[in-house]
């Protein structure tokens, strides 16, 4: 196992399962310690349970089985201040900072015009303003560091109109403008930006998707968007680890305002 991160911090958001659990893990393996957030509360618009405290702890505890450490703490991305009082809690405790991963986020199906204000507000806000929200917390500290990078879990969804995901699409489509503004507006400040794009991963969430199933039925002409071009249902978790680390690592030293597919091809038709 290399040990690419040795002595750097990372913060992650959405860490508590999924991939974030995954990033957080597969970081720690190689050196690295973690500033980690979640929000352990439901949100009352969605059909799938999102992440609890009990999770956030297992994350803590995997990490630390993999030799790292991390300060975890319960925190909703749509709050800037939130984020702020993370970072000073972790940065106190190892003192820098250098790679952000925004990946928190939330989905929902449904037709356009079944998607509620409140449904609307929170995929945008978790999706896109907590990524926003993120990056510009992390700014100072990365620059205190000498640098660093910032990734963003963008999705296919960010460069592909897929239907009855239509505030998905549109958090991520933004996710995609706020990575291609600061990978220029930050390059001076040797802080590089980029964006994974998964197809469907493996995850929790994507399992508690099941009213897409019922959609497509009914209009079986959009069940080909949906389809990769490698004959793969998703991919895995840690597929989309391995482009993160990447990005974050000296490989990818000059790589910023990247848009880098992890998605079987799903784009590519």
């Amino acid at each position: 196992m290399t040990r690419r991160f040795e002595g750097q911090v990372a913060f992650i958001t959405g860490v508590a399962r999924g991939q974030g659990r995954n990033h957080a893990v597969s970081f720690a393996r190689e050196g690295g310690s973690i500033i980690g957030v979640d929000l352990p509360e439901p949100y009352g618009t969605l059909d799938y349970e999102t992440a609890t405290a009990a999770d956030l702890d297992e994350t803590v505890d995997l990490v630390e089985a993999a030799g790292g450490a991390m300060v975890a703490v319960g925190a909703d991305v749509r709050s800037r201040a939130a984020l702020d009082e993370a970072l000073e809690i972790g940065i106190d405790r190892f003192g820098r900072l250098d790679l952000v991963i925004a990946n928190a986020g939330i989905c929902s199906a449904q037709r356009m015009e079944e998607v509620t204000g409140q449904l609307w507000a929170d995929i945008i806000d978790t999706n896109l303003t907590g990524v926003w929200n993120t990056f510009a917390a992390s700014i100072p500290s990365l620059e205190a560091s000498g640098g660093g990078s910032l990734i963003a879990t963008s999705s296919t969804a960010g460069i592909k109109g897929l239907p009855f995901f239509g505030p998905y699409v549109a958090a991520k489509h933004g996710v995609i403008g706020i990575v291609r503004t600061l990978a220029n507006e930050l390059a001076d400040r040797f802080i590089r930006v980029n964006a994974v794009l998964p197809t469907g991963v493996a995850t929790e969430m994507t399992a508690g998707l099941g009213a897409l199933g019922p959609l497509l039925s009914a209009r079986p002409e959009l069940g080909a968007m949906f389809q990769n071009a490698l004959p793969v249902p998703m991919v895995e978790l840690q597929d989309v680890t391995e482009a993160v680390l990447f990005l974050a690592s000296d490989a990818a030293r000059y790589i910023t305002g990247l848009e880098l597919t992890v998605n079987a091809g799903s784009t590519i038709r």
